[in-house]
């Protein structure tokens, strides 16, 4: 542990409020900053506040409400002291994140935000903050032998006739591939679609590509990215692993998620034989 860190652990509840318990004596009056990576961060509503208050000898806790706002990105935790010229850097300890697994929301409310802390690569404490409205929360995913079937939860909105997934292939907007999709009985917001690997891989695939997934809720309408972000994990980039598929001659295709937890179709060349 640095000597100018702080160690905190984290606790979630059922609701997606977050308490840090700081397990490193600092000084009175001190805050949690909050603050957004990147050239955001800077600007207005980067950074975040949340006052510290005892919590037994040489602890403090701050609450993050879930309420508070928070804009979509990786956020940076740090302390701030009264009369310190720098704030100091925040260690994660332990992470109490079992109340975020498996989320149910109500589909009625207009939106869906989330937020898991997490340690960085270089040993620092973030959080990954998704702020979705609307959102389609993808659930079981099969890689079949001729396409890859997904289950999911659409919130915020409700998918009408005409409801829609879309394979996007980003910077070539000629490559869109359509597929309806299955809506379950009642309002709980359930959807289904198979997406077959052969029409992406018709094209020509030189290099990995990483085909996105759009649901179209009405025909018309605005598309919504099939991401999945309810429970503990803020990042399935390395973690959700699927089996490759022969999509075509020389192509494999593989479903994934990015580092943001965005749900794709990988589609690349297939090593040569021999």
């Amino acid at each position: 542990m640095s000597p100018t860190a702080v160690r905190a652990d984290c606790a979630a509840d059922p609701g997606g409020t977050l308490t840090f318990h700081l397990t490193t004596p600092v000084a009175a009056a001190a805050t949690l900053l909050l603050r957004r990576r990147g050239a955001a961060g800077a600007g207005p509503g980067g950074t975040v506040r949340i006052p510290l208050s005892g919590f037994g000898p040489g602890r403090s806790r701050a609450v993050l409400p879930a309420s508070a706002l928070l804009a979509e990105g990786r956020w940076d935790a740090y302390v701030e002291e009264p009369g310190a010229e720098r704030a100091r850097s925040v260690e994660p300890g332990l992470r109490d994140l079992r109340a975020l697994v498996d989320r149910s929301p109500d589909t009625g409310a207009p939106g869906i935000t989330a937020r898991v802390p997490y340690p960085t690569a270089d040993g620092r404490l973030a959080l990954r903050c998704w702020v979705r409205a609307p959102h389609a929360e993808a659930g079981a995913v099969v890689a079949g032998p001729d396409g890859m079937t997904v289950e999911g939860v659409l919130y915020g909105i409700t998918a009408e006739e005409g409801a829609a997934v879309q394979a996007r292939l980003p910077g070539d907007p000629a490559r869109v591939h359509t597929v309806p999709i299955t809506l379950a009985d009642g309002a709980t917001g359930a959807f289904a679609f198979t997406l077959p690997y052969a029409p992406p891989a018709a094209g020509p695939v030189p290099e990995t590509q990483l085909w996105q997934l759009w649901l179209v809720p009405a025909a018309g309408g605005e598309r919504v990215r099939i991401s999945r972000i309810l429970d503990d994990v803020w990042s399935r980039h390395k973690s959700f692993v699927y089996p490759s598929v022969p999509a075509a001659p020389g192509v494999l295709a593989t479903p994934c998620y990015t580092a943001d937890n965005d749900l794709c179709l990988r589609l690349e060349p297939a090593p040569a034989s021999g």
